[in-house]
């Protein structure tokens, strides 16, 4: 490494032996037992209250101070109170028995329910209003009716009346039939006096609508009474006309009726009867026209029964056939003259009963005839009977129609005259079911501005609003604030970090605002080395705290290359850079300070060294087998190379395989490599080194950078497969004691590991 390379930064580094020693992280306190939650939640909202108290306190005073304005601005309010009484169960002095024409009974729960829900609504009618307007001269009164008001409304009744009822208020009392009615005035003597007239009114009301219910439908009793009486006088004249067109004598219908249907009754039995004869005869008559010349003797059982003669004739030819067949059996021959007589004989018989055969059909058919004839005769008289009960019905569906009708009519004015009376009783009655219970009394005091319960809302409302408005502009805050918030969010280790560094802390000075005294000390030109020039700093502890961290992360394996970068620009990844090698090299090893912001670069700035020659130069030059343009610094073990030339393509040249060999030549000749690098979020240029280094750390500004920005930063990372370390928390204002600082306000000196032993134990922890 050439001597003309090496850059002497403008500060002196402190003498061996006077550098603090490291230190490890303070550790939050251990869990606690059960309500752990609930006191880091109260911690919360206390440090909160602390931080935002202006807020909180201007919105406590703006909420007491309109308290106190409106409630001493509010004019006293009155209130006059009745109570009402609804009885459903109307008084009957005429009985039970009497129904009034206009009632208010109800026999169910919803009725009863509908009703007291009409009345109160009947109280707050226009009706009513606009009575009691008339009659007090409301509408005309200035104390109660705004003249402007007056002068502008189109009818000042109904905006007196309109403003009466935003005053009114009526409340159904649980469990009873009573009704709360209530008025507000600033005037108690009118608020009295409007209440008083308006029980009055609505009660005078309900009973002058009942009554001239029961006037109207009086009167149309009446009419209904005239109307009827033609209806039924003319419902019997038709009917009288009816019996008279017909012929109806005073004997019923129904006895008329009974008549014809005994006289069809006798004939149906008598047609039965001749149906019967006549089937009789009939079979009689088909049996004897079946008897035959050949087989004379095979007749009907009845018939010789009957007829003595035919069984006289059928017992000769019996005799005489047998004889003849006797001979015949005897071997005689037809010509034999025994056989020619007993033959005579026979035919003789035959032709005798053949002949008695014939009269007794000729009897019989004479009958059937005769039964025919009567049969006829019968079916006229039950047709003509029939037709007669036929007619009877008709005429009796006729005559029923107009007895009924007669009849309804008869009912129907009986109604009405027996109504018509008893209305005329209920209207003489002044019954009234509604009734005041308790007249409204002179009330004495306001019941509005109440001053006790305003104030003490007053002072309820603007604590609320006074935390609600803290806690907002709290969760207004989407920024990192602690560390909880990177290990919640983010989902990263918790490295540590690092105070705020304001100029003079830097130039060894104190504010005075914190109560300590100035002390000299040299200047800083650039804030990234407070580390090296105050060593005894809580900046210095604080990078040596993450530095600690870093080591004994991975002992096995330890972090050769580490990239340090950040989600957006501004956040302080240089400093943190910077300080992160200051204490590696304290600690003993070989580290090089790499800017590989080719695009913005501030290394060379910080120690005073060019730009001519840098990482760009050692890509180009890396096949040429040069030395590394590094230069050393006055920190012992720190070299920084810068960036060098700035190219047109950063990204490309970092993703090159020329850069990778520059690389690995880095970290042959040193033992940590520290690389600052461009924002993720931006550019492409961090996305692109995390996947050559062995781990990533990700600064975080405290306050600065909002939760989404910083998961967008770590999301590109794991696209990528880069390997990210954790998190450091730049710039935290320890003074202002949030909630998540105060385990890390005092960095102490005693208690901590000394820069040797950690550089013994990262050695000894190295490959």
């Amino acid at each position: 490494m050439s001597n003309d390379r090496i850059v002497q930064p403008s500060f002196s580094v402190p003498p061996p032996g006077t550098v603090p020693p490291g230190s490890l992280l303070p550790q939050r306190p251990p869990a606690g037992p059960e309500g752990e939650g609930f006191t880091t939640s109260l911690l919360g909202v206390i440090n909160c209250l602390r931080k935002h108290w202006l807020l909180s306190g201007a919105v406590f005073a703006l909420v007491m101070g309109l308290t106190v304005f409106v409630t001493l601005g509010t004019t006293p309010i009155y209130e006059a109170r009745a109570t009402v009484l609804f009885d459903p169960a109307v008084a009957r002095p005429l009985g039970e028995q009497v129904q009034a024409v206009v009632t208010s009974d109800s026999s169910s729960y919803l009725s009863n329910k509908e009703y007291y829900k009409t009345q109160q609504w009947t109280i707050q009618s226009m009706r009513t209003v606009s009575d009691v307007v008339r009659q007090l001269g409301l509408d005309k009164d200035p104390t109660f009716l705004d003249p402007e008001v007056r002068q502008h409304a189109q009818n000042v009744t109904v905006a007196a009346a309109q403003l009466l009822l935003e005053r009114l208020s009526v409340d159904a009392i649980r469990d009873s039939r009573l009704m709360s009615v209530s008025y507000r005035d600033p005037n108690p003597q009118r608020a009295q006096r409007v209440l008083s007239v308006l029980l009055d009114s609505y009660v005078q009301q309900n009973l002058d609508d009942v009554s001239a219910s029961t006037t109207a439908a009086a009167d149309w009793l009446r009419e209904q009474t005239t109307a009827l009486r033609d209806v039924l006088e003319k419902s019997e004249r038709a009917l009288h006309d009816y019996r008279k067109d017909k012929n109806i004598l005073s004997i019923s219908l129904d006895d008329q009726s009974n008549m014809l249907r005994g006289e069809l009754q006798q004939l149906s039995q008598a047609l039965t009867e001749v149906k019967t004869r006549r089937e009789k005869v009939s079979a009689r008559v088909r049996a004897l026209k079946e008897i035959t010349a050949d087989d004379p003797e095979n007749l009907p059982a009845l018939e010789l029964i009957d007829s003595p003669v035919l069984q006289k004739f059928r017992e000769e030819f019996v005799v005489a056939r047998r004889l003849e067949l006797a001979l015949l059996g005897q071997g005689k021959s037809d010509n034999h003259p025994e056989v020619k007589a007993a033959a005579a004989v026979s035919a003789t018989s035959r032709e005798a009963l053949l002949a008695e055969v014939k009269n007794i059909l000729s009897a019989h058919e004479r009958e059937l005839s005769s039964i025919e004839r009567e049969l006829t005769g019968l079916s006229k008289l039950y047709h003509a009977a029939e037709k007669r009960a036929l007619d009877l019905n008709l005429l009796e569906i006729e005559f029923n129609r107009l007895r009924r009708n007669k009849e309804n009519n008869e009912k129907l004015f009986s109604l009405v005259i027996e109504r018509s009376k008893e209305t005329d009783l209920t209207r003489m009655l002044k019954v009234n079911n509604i009734r005041v219970v308790d007249r409204p009394l002179l009330p004495e005091e306001p019941v509005s501005p109440n001053v006790p319960l305003n104030l003490a809302a007053g002072l309820a409302g603007g604590l609320l609003f006074g935390l609600i408005a803290a806690i907002g502009r709290e969760r207004l805050d989407r920024s990192i604030k602690v560390p909880d918030d990177v290990e919640q969010e983010l989902g990263l280790s918790f490295l540590g970090l690092l105070p705020q560094i304001d100029a003079q802390e830097a130039n060894g000075t104190k504010s005075r605002r914190r109560g300590r005294r100035k002390g000299p000390g040299e200047p800083i030109k650039h804030p990234e080395l407070a580390v090296a020039m105050r060593p005894s700093s809580g900046v210095a502890e604080a990078a040596r705290a993450i530095r600690t961290n870093i080591v004994f992360m991975s002992p096995d394996r330890p972090f050769r290359t580490l990239l340090v970068t950040s989600a957006g620009p501004s956040e302080g990844k240089t400093t943190v850079a910077c300080a992160l090698a200051t204490t590696m090299a304290q600690a003993g090893q070989r580290v090089l300070l790499v800017d590989c912001d080719l695009r913005r670069p501030r290394i060379h700035r910080v120690f005073g060294a060019s730009i001519d020659e840098g990482v760009t130069s050692a890509v180009v030059e890396s096949r040429d087998g040069t030395a590394l343009p590094a230069r050393s610094t006055e920190i012992p073990n720190l070299w920084i190379l810068p960036s060098g030339p700035l190219p047109p393509n950063p990204a490309e040249l970092l993703q090159s395989d020329a850069f990778q060999r520059t690389l690995d030549r880095i970290k042959d000749e040193f033992d940590r490599v520290i690389i600052d690098s461009p924002p993720i979020v931006p550019v492409t240029d961090a996305t692109v080194l995390s996947t050559r280094v062995d781990g990533t750390i990700l600064v975080v500004r405290a306050g600065v950078t909002t939760r989404e920005f910083a998961r967008r930063a770590v999301r590109s990372l794991r696209d990528v497969g880069g390997h990210s370390v954790g998190a450091v928390l730049n710039a935290v204002d320890l003074e202002s004691r949030y909630s998540g600082y105060y385990h890390y306000y005092y960095y102490r000196r005693e208690g901590y590991g000394s820069d040797r032993e950690l550089a013994e134990a990262s050695k000894a922890a190295a490959p």
